[in-house]
């Protein structure tokens, strides 16, 4: 299964780059499958203007309710760099095995990822905050 093509905003996109180019992803498990996958969907991403972002779908500092379709109950995140990741106060690392698999995504798109062995299924239900439609071009 393959996973579907994103839009990307160019400063995104050069951030990560530069992040999954860095010591900090080789040292953090560089190789990874999902950290893999997350650099095939950049290489294949269409890169929008920020302004042009549509607005549902999940890019970095997006807020967003993840509905776990197994446990039957959600959650709320934000998507972040690394460094600002804290699983207490919601904010998941887009190097995360889920934070790569959800960034880029649509609201109401599902997920299914395999992590330890373990299969989750996932649905973004809402997005209460997305930068680029907010005006914060920056982010």
């Amino acid at each position: 299964m393959t996973t579907p093509e994103i839009s990307i905003t160019r400063i995104d996109l050069q951030r990560l780059q530069i992040l999954l180019d860095s010591k900090f992803a080789e040292t953090n498990g560089h190789e990874r499958a999902h950290l893999k996958e997350l650099e095939n969907r950049l290489e294949r991403a269409t890169v929008v203007d920020s302004r042009e972002m549509p607005p549902d779908i999940v890019t970095m500092n997006s807020t967003f309710k993840l509905f776990d379709l197994v446990h039957n109950e959600a959650d709320t995140f934000t998507l972040v760099y690394p460094d600002e990741a804290s699983v207490a106060e919601g904010k998941l690392s887009v190097l995360s095995p889920l934070g790569a698999e959800i960034f880029g995504r649509r609201v109401g798109e599902s997920l299914t990822l395999h992590i330890l062995k373990n299969e989750t299924r996932k649905r973004i239900e809402k997005m209460s905050f997305q930068p680029e439609r907010s005006g914060a071009f920056d982010m």
